[in-house]
């Protein structure tokens, strides 16, 4: 029997983890922009809840005349947890930084269909899982 790739679970009752997707576009400098995230990162990722995170920055094949944008995907144990993190004392001054760096688009997204290749590494595996 073929092994499928689909995780049958998607997130209906409107609980458990949450992916936080963000698009950065730039005006100030790549440098000091991916220097402030790695601060920002630093901080959110010993939050409660956080799980992993992972900033992607453009290939370089795009137009000269667009400004570099970069993309974060973080996931967080649930939206609660997520929300306790950017209403913490000191997250205005991080997002602060990265405002006079960049513009963004924030967006909380919860699963609806999660698909992991048989055999991929268990990083790629959601909630940890091995099968």
């Amino acid at each position: 029997m073929e092994q499928r790739c689909l995780w049958p679970e998607p997130n209906d009752a409107g609980s458990g983890s949450v992916t936080f997707v963000n698009r950065f576009t730039l005006s100030g400098s790549a440098e000091d922009f991916e220097a402030a995230f790695a601060e920002t990162a630093e901080f959110l990722c010993r939050r409660p809840g956080f799980r992993w995170h992972v900033l992607l920055a453009p290939t370089g094949s795009g137009s000269a005349d667009v400004r570099p944008q970069y993309v974060n995907i973080a996931v967080w144990d649930d939206e609660a947890s997520f929300r306790a993190a950017v209403a913490h004392p000191q997250f205005p001054a991080h997002a602060a930084v990265l405002r006079a760096l960049s513009t963004s688009e924030p967006t909380l997204y919860r699963s609806r269909q999660i698909r992991v290749a048989p055999g991929a590494p268990a990083m790629s595996r959601p909630e940890g899982r091995t099968t």
